[in-house]
């Protein structure tokens, strides 16, 4: 269930970006501020794909911003058919019946590609930032930016933004052999315009819990200062959210601590064993550039999650400790 929950906030946030300066060693960091903020703020609809090894998946987007916030509709054209609804800060997903199940709120924006402005000083530091060539891109000519990484411990980004607009066309995760991890591109995109939902937001009537979905309220979220540490994350990474949640299945809540360099994010689970009787023994997974490593420390599972390789994963639980409050 935490596996799919991950991947399913991974396909709400793949929204369109500005792009940056052209200038080969000099990427100014307020180019680096509208890249963090200027998604939430465009209208635009499209089609696009995610794509790891042989797996593609092709989904619809329609974001609308307004004076009353962003509203988000992501539709799977795949497989069984599958909706998320998101306005502002609270997200909803429908698998088919006619009902809405809440999954949670979104309480720091994980924009594909993750930027938060907070931190966008520390990208020079872990990160080689440079203007490539210019390409097209469903139509579209964009300038290409990549990331690059200072060690191993993280993922190199390619960008490829719209030159007019500096909307995000597409975005690939590369290795340190710089092949492609996983990838978003769209096909077919609209951009600007007067935009207009066609959705609602769901009703309680419309809202059911559900057994494949955490299911809870805002209220029951609480910010802590638990005491845990995760003492060996690559430099950089801060952490910029410690919250203790319910989570479905789990008999005692959850401890989710959030860590970014500015680019990519790192979480970090904390919970009492006894809230997952199948067998805790090391286990890492993968879908694309997300890995997920759980492993048993003292009468504790933790697990971490992150857009990362998976030695960094491996490493930030193996220094996970409790060091009181």
């Amino acid at each position: 269930a935490m596996r799919l929950w991950w991947v399913l906030l991974l396909m709400l946030l793949c929204g369109a970006e500005p792009a940056l300066a052209e200038d080969q060693d000099q990427v100014n960091l307020d180019w680096l501020k509208t890249i963090a903020f200027a998604a939430h703020q465009t209208n635009y609809s499209g089609i696009f794909i995610y794509q790891y090894g042989s797996h593609v998946e092709t989904s619809r987007i329609v974001h609308v911003a307004d004076q009353a916030g962003e509203h988000e509709k992501l539709e799977s054209l795949d497989g069984p058919h599958r909706e998320i609804i998101r306005n502002n800060d609270q997200v909803w997903c429908s698998l088919g019946n006619h009902k809405m199940v809440l999954l949670g709120y979104r309480h720091e924006d994980r924009s594909f590609p993750a930027l938060l402005p907070e931190q966008l000083s520390a990208l020079r530091q872990n990160y080689l930032i440079r203007a490539g060539k210019r390409t097209r891109v469903a139509g579209f000519t964009t300038q290409t930016i990549l990331f690059q990484p200072k060690d191993r411990l993280r993922y190199a980004h390619k960008l490829w933004a719209q030159t007019d607009t500096g909307l995000l066309l597409k975005a690939a995760v590369l290795n340190v052999r710089h092949q492609v991890v996983e990838q978003y591109a769209f096909t077919e995109l609209n951009i600007g315009g007067n935009i207009k939902p066609d959705w609602t937001v769901p009703t309680k009537s419309e809202v059911v819990a559900s057994s494949s979905f955490a299911h809870f309220s805002k209220r029951d979220e609480q910010r802590v200062s638990s005491g845990w540490r995760v003492d060996d994350l690559p430099p950089g990474f801060h952490k910029i959210m410690e919250i203790r949640r319910p989570m479905h299945g789990r008999k005692t809540p959850v401890l989710h601590m959030v860590y970014s360099d500015g680019l990519a994010g790192i979480s970090v689970f904390v919970e009492d064993l006894s809230n997952d009787p199948d067998d805790v023994s090391p286990n890492l997974t993968s879908q694309g550039a997300i890995q997920i490593y759980r492993k048993q420390v003292g009468d504790h599972l933790v697990t971490v999650v992150g857009a990362v390789p998976p030695r960094t994963v491996m490493q930030g639980a193996d220094s996970v400790r409790y060091a009181g409050d």
